[in-house]
């Protein structure tokens, strides 16, 4: 939603979809989207034909539009995509970060420190650690790849965070990418961010063996 505009119906519909208020699978109605966001139909129909376009819902026979869902292959593939990606954008930011911009992901990194034990806390500060480490990289292209493996993200039913381990685990790997780019050092900021994107991908996948 936008400070002083109307609701942003597609900003809306991905939110929800990424916090698992619509999980891979669920039916996506227009009346039932427009009455909950407090929207016409008209922009909710255009935010599900955009999502639908990115590959974040699909046609289900006779269910209609569904929530996308990745099977196993599939995020293997995302990961190892997001690796090289998340490992470029740090290397960037190491090397064209302002001051300003390693001093708010320090401030996020010393923030996460209190919310080890808030899953739903920390995994919000995890996004805009990320978010702010792409726009520090200041790099459009790589941002517009970026904007779209979040999208994909949304997919995943279970953030890795979930793990009552991995809290601590993501600050200090986050503390790591953050000094690196501190430190002006490309090698390190693109390693750290690497090692916390396979992490979290092996978390995931123990995760969905206990499921």
């Amino acid at each position: 939603m936008t400070r002083d505009g109307p609701p942003d119906a597609y900003a809306l519909i991905l939110d929800a979809i990424d916090r698992g208020r619509y999980p891979p699978g669920a039916r996506l109605v227009e009346t039932e989207l427009a009455e909950r966001f407090g929207v016409s139909r008209t922009p909710i129909r255009e935010a599900l034909g955009r999502l639908e376009t990115q590959g974040v819902v699909a046609h289900d026979g006779r269910r209609g539009l569904v929530v996308a869902s990745l099977d196993h292959n599939q995020l293997g593939e995302l990961y190892e995509v997001r690796a090289v990606v998340e490992g470029l954008a740090a290397r960037l930011a190491a090397r064209h970060a302002a001051p300003e911009e390693q001093a708010l992901l320090r401030r996020l990194v010393e923030d996460s420190r209190r919310m080890t034990h808030d899953a739903e806390a920390l995994r919000d500060n995890n996004r805009r650690f990320h978010r702010q480490l792409h726009l520090a990289s200041h790099n459009r292209y790589l941002n517009t790849m970026l904007d779209g493996i979040r999208r994909s993200m949304a997919l995943l039913t279970l953030t890795s965070l979930a793990d009552p381990t991995r809290g601590v685990e993501t600050v200090d790997e986050h503390d790591a990418i953050a000094r690196a780019v501190e430190a002006r050092d490309e090698d390190a900021a693109d390693a750290a961010a690497r090692l916390h994107i396979s992490r979290a991908y092996e978390t995931r996948l123990k995760l969905d063996a206990e499921r």
